[in-house]
């Protein structure tokens, strides 16, 4: 007969441990439970632009060609992060907005749910795209003498997908439930490992472009299994078990309409690289090249302001449902103006240096004027990037899906689409390079009224 006094205590040692998280997430000052989460996303993010970033300087040692490859599957990855991000998001909201209500069981669902669906999803992307790897190739913009390279290198980023695709659900479940730290290190370490198997593989081992792939499927299945670890050690309140799995279309529904803001944004991501790589397609080689390195640049910068709002998801979702809208205003407030600043900083910045950090990369005179006029075009258009991320998040985390989901296509599919389609046809190189720039002060222009309402509705409330 089990013994009743361990089970109690066993009981009381997890409700002592929800009730502690609880307290954290609804008790401790805004500003710093925000700046306590953001500070390990940021840094994982930065790792693992950081890695991006040496894996395209590393690649560009290789070729021109190799260069352009990089930029044609970054739209690839793009893609499966789109699944990871909608499922991750998707049930991260739900499962913050649960634990926020005391609701441990339905959370429990929603992670599992989320989790075995996006490995699915995943294994179907993986296999029809290494059937029919020629022409994907080149519906993503690869040029005949790109194509090889570009061919190789998705090669291993599909046998990664799988991992790519659930590392993101269970990072950002992870990020909800206030585990910033353990998504750190889940994420960092493949990212670290990463940085020092590409040159390893690519010139050591005189792998090339497949040496470059091979480095990212290892680093991403490692992630995935450090960040699976936390899980089924019971790091967190939620759990990952095919018990907690659920078939009811109200669950999938329920993360799916969350979650499909980020598929629609980081889906439209991917659209919009494939359309560059092709309007840029004309002009050459070294013009695809420079664009790929800007993409990577840029990211890297940005990633600052994505990491923050990271931080401010968890906070803002965990209260909302527990209704504590003080705490709703005050984290929004923080996140407009803190990311507002420190973007601004690095902007401009990168603006004074944009030369210099292009020919990292590759030397070529072509490719780095096109780079840095491209570059610091961008970094004009960063400053308002912060309204946009914090009027996304925001109505991502609190289940507004209609208005997230509005938010995340206006940028892309509403204006940098066919600015990319049309301004070339007038100013050829430069109306490429525009595009972006344009469209990311027009999506600001649409997201800032969204917001300032939401915020005097919360003061209202």
């Amino acid at each position: 007969m089990a013994n009743p006094y361990c089970y109690d205590f066993t009981m009381k040692k997890k409700l002592s441990s929800a009730e502690a998280q609880y307290q954290k997430m609804t008790g401790t000052p805004v500003k710093k439970l925000i700046v306590t989460l953001a500070l390990p996303t940021v840094i994982s993010m930065l790792i693992t632009m950081i890695y991006n970033a040496a894996d395209t300087f590393f690649v560009s040692k290789i070729s021109v060609a190799a260069s352009g490859a990089t930029g044609i599957v970054f739209s690839l990855m793009a893609f499966l992060q789109a699944f990871g991000f909608m499922f991750g998001h998707g049930a991260g909201s739900n499962i913050s907005r649960k634990l926020g209500a005391k609701d441990i069981e339905s959370a429990r669902t929603y992670c599992s749910t989320a989790f075995f669906l996006s490995l699915a999803t995943a294994v179907l992307i993986a296999v029809f795209g290494l059937i029919f790897l020629t022409p994907f190739m080149r519906l993503l913009g690869s040029t005949e003498t790109i194509l090889p390279d570009a061919k190789n290198y998705a090669l291993w980023i599909l046998i990664a997908a799988p991992a790519m695709a659930t590392s993101c659900v269970m990072n950002n479940i992870m990020r909800y439930e206030g585990m910033a730290k353990l998504a750190m290190i889940g994420l960092a370490t493949g990212g670290i490992l990463n940085i020092f198997l590409d040159p390893l593989l690519i010139f050591v081992c005189n792998l090339g472009i497949h040496g470059a792939g091979i480095a990212t499927a290892f680093s991403q299945y490692l992630s995935m299994g450090i960040l699976l670890y936390f899980f089924l050690k019971k790091k967190t309140q939620s759990r990952i078990s095919l018990r907690y799995f659920s078939f009811k279309p109200r669950i999938s529904w329920d993360i799916i309409s969350v979650g499909v803001p980020s598929f629609a944004r980081q889906g439209l991501n991917s659209v919009s690289t494939m359309l560059l790589n092709v309007q840029a397609a004309p002009f050459g080689d070294e013009c695809i090249a420079a664009i790929s390195i800007v993409a990577k640049l840029f990211m890297f910068m940005f990633s600052v302001c994505i990491g923050i709002g990271q931080g401010f998801q968890p906070v803002c979702s965990f209260n909302y449902g527990a209704r504590k809208n003080d705490r709703v205003r005050e984290a929004i407030r923080f996140l407009w103006i803190f990311s507002t600043i420190v973007l601004c900083v690095i902007s401009a910045v990168a603006f004074i240096i944009a030369p210099h950090v292009v020919k990292l990369f590759r030397s070529e005179e072509r490719i780095v004027e096109i780079g840095t006029t491209a570059l610091r075009y961008l970094c004009v258009s960063m400053c308002v990037m912060p309204t946009i991320t914090c009027a996304n998040m925001t109505f991502q985390s609190v289940g507004l899906s209609g208005k997230a989901f509005f938010l995340a296509c206006a940028q892309n599919g509403l204006f940098f689409i066919p600015l990319v389609l049309i301004l070339p046809r007038f100013f050829g190189i430069t109306g490429i390079l525009l595009s972006q720039p344009i469209a990311y002060f027009l999506a600001a222009l649409v997201a800032l009224p969204f917001l300032v309402q939401f915020y005097k509705r919360l003061n209202a409330a």
